[in-house]
């Protein structure tokens, strides 16, 4: 099932890949250095939706669709996670 892409959508992906990947190192120093913790959360929720992004960039490179179903848990994982770290933040307790 593998199909050969054109040069110019194997460029762009990789192009792609490689802005994800330089974007996450950058956001990275916001979680470290943010002054204060919605600063930290919402550079962790950027953080994943990134990871969410090169997973599903891969597949489409390699064209393994294994790294679909890794880029749709992640995000369901990310979602989950920055909901419940917003209700945290925000009421100081996740279950009433």
């Amino acid at each position: 099932m593998a199909t050969e892409l054109p040069g110019f959508v194997e460029l762009s992906l990789q192009a792609a890949l490689v802005a994800a990947a330089a974007l996450t190192l950058l956001v990275s120093y916001r979680v470290i250095q943010g002054p204060t913790v919605p600063d930290r959360v919402v550079g962790l929720d950027t953080i994943g939706t990134n990871v969410v992004a090169i997973a599903a960039l891969w597949a489409m490179l390699s064209t393994q669709s294994f790294f679909v179903t890794v880029s749709l848990v992640l995000a369901i994982i990310g979602f989950i996670s920055t909901i419940t770290v917003a209700r945290y933040v925000t009421e100081g307790d996740i279950i009433e």
